[in-house]
């Protein structure tokens, strides 16, 4: 089954075109661009340009992977609207898997492993993930001096990530050179189980964890002095 996996949860803008059968995942085709700040203008290309990369139509997917966040509000609703339109006219399922678990699950290596995306206003996405790569805490969004203290008290002993490169001195941990971002491949074996059961699809909820930059006006404003 082609399956199309989207993330518009941190700057990476990441599109990717895999293959899941009863022998595994495989990716057939992936595109990546970090810009924070355009993630309507590349995302709808990139998935242009991995189809036409594996040689496929929009009527060969079966299914659509979305990173769930959390992220900065207008970046995420981005990958998720997109998912959600096109299962929606395909007429396809769609599933969610948090898109820190593309960083944290394929970084585990028998120890617990903090990943972490930048959050802006100082802070940090963050999840903990033991040594088999399972989130046991998280996702939250913190000072990165609150993750620290955290990550201290469950014998962390890496990050990951980009919040992880971007906080590596007030974090004090090693800090793992990949993954930066999601991984697509890993957020398509994460949702592998669902896709060859045929599971019902999903509303595609993102995780926010705390309110948009921009909020309606509470009153009218004077225009005349």
């Amino acid at each position: 089954m082609l399956v199309l996996v989207v993330d518009s949860s941190t700057p990476a803008v990441t599109a990717a075109l895999v293959k899941v059968s009863a022998a595994g995942v495989e990716t057939r085709a992936h595109r990546r661009t970090v810009d924070a700040r355009a993630h309507g203008e590349l995302l709808a290309p990139q998935v242009d340009a991995v189809l036409a990369d594996a040689g496929a139509r929009p009527a060969d997917l079966a299914a659509i992977v979305a990173g769930l966040g959390p992220g900065p509000f207008t970046g995420l609703r981005v990958g998720l609207v997109t998912a959600a339109t096109m299962g929606q006219v395909l007429g396809i399922p769609t599933y969610g898997v948090c898109s820190l678990d593309g960083i944290g699950h394929p970084a585990a290596a028998g120890e617990p492993v903090l990943a972490a995306s930048d959050a802006r206003r100082r802070e940090i996405y963050w999840a903990v993930y033991d040594g088999a790569g399972q989130r046991i805490v998280g996702p939250e969004v913190s000072a990165p001096a609150v993750a620290a203290e955290r990550a201290r008290s469950l014998a962390v002993t890496l990050a990951v990530g980009d919040g992880a490169h971007r906080y590596a001195e007030t974090l004090a941990l090693p800090v793992g050179a990949e993954p930066r971002y999601p991984e697509a491949a890993v957020l398509a074996v994460l949702a592998a189980e669902r896709i060859r059961a045929g599971a019902p699809g999903e509303p595609l909820t993102p995780l926010y964890l705390r309110r948009p930059d921009a909020v309606a006006a509470t009153a009218r404003k004077p225009v005349l002095p």
